[in-house]
C-alpha cells in the first residue's frame, strides 16, 4: 500500500522525514493505483482471517521483490499469496530452497503459462484487500501529518495496533466476528 508524504509536486521542496537519508522517503509508482506518489509503501504479512502477521515499511522506490528477502528469516514452511508485483520464477524459487514458502501470485494475461487464479486465492485475496481498505477508510491510515520519520513510523503502527486491538476484542470479549470493526465496541 502506497503511503504518500505529500503530492508528488511539492516533494523537491518538503522537508518532512528527511532527518536521516536512509530514512528520507523517496518516488515511487503504485501500479494499482496507477499514479506516482511521494513517500513509503507498506508491505504486510495477513493470515487468513485478517490478522497481522508482520509488516514492513520501505522508501516508495524499493522493489515489492525485495521486501521478500526479509520473509526468509521470519517465515518457513508455509503459503503466501502475493499480487502482481511479486510475480517471478527466481523469487518464488528462492523462498522455496531457503525457507520453503510456497508464494502463489496471479499470473499476467500476456504471459506464457497463463491460468487463471484459483477461486480459493481469489476470495482470501479479497479478505486481504478489504483489511487494507479498513485501514484506510476507517483508520485513515493514510492521513498522516508527522513531520519526522520516527514519528510518521509511530503514527502507522499504532493504527495498525488499533486495527488488532479491535478484532481482538470482537474475538475473545463480544464473540463477534473478527472483522465487523465498524461495530467493535457499540
Amino acid at each position: 500500500m502506497p503511503l504518500e508524504i505529500c503530492k508528488i509536486s511539492r516533494e523537491k521542496r518538503v522537508n518532512i522525514c528527511r532527518e536521516a537519508c536512509e530514512t528520507s522517503p523517496d518516488k515511487g509508482y503504485c501500479a494499482s493505483q496507477k499514479m506516482y506518489f511521494y513517500g513509503y509503501k507498506l508491505h504486510g504479512v495477513c493470515s487468513v482471517n485478517g490478522v497481522f502477521h508482520s509488516i514492513d515499511l520501505t522508501k516508495a522506490s524499493v522493489h515489492d521483490n525485495e521486501v521478500l528477502q526479509d520473509l526468509n528469516q521470519q517465515l518457513s514452511h508455509c503459503q503466501l499469496l502475493g499480487d502482481k508485483g511479486y510475480i517471478g520464477k527466481e523469487i518464488q524459487l528462492d523462498l522455496f530452497n531457503t525457507s520453503a514458502i510456497r508464494l502463489y501470485t496471479p499470473k499476467r494475461s500476456n504471459q506464457k503459462d497463463y491460468k487463471p487464479y484459483p477461486y480459493v486465492f481469489r476470495k482470501t485475496r479479497k479478505r486481504l484487500e478489504t483489511l487494507f481498505s479498513q485501514l484506510c477508510d476507517q483508520f485513515l491510515i493514510r492521513r498522516n501529518y508527522a513531520k519526522t520519520f520516527l514519528g510518521f513510523r509511530t503514527r502507522i503502527l499504532s493504527k495498525i495496533t488499533a486495527l488488532t486491538l479491535v478484532q481482538f476484542i470482537n474475538h475473545f470479549s463480544l464473540g463477534r466476528p473478527l472483522n465487523q470493526i465498524k461495530h467493535a465496541i457499540f
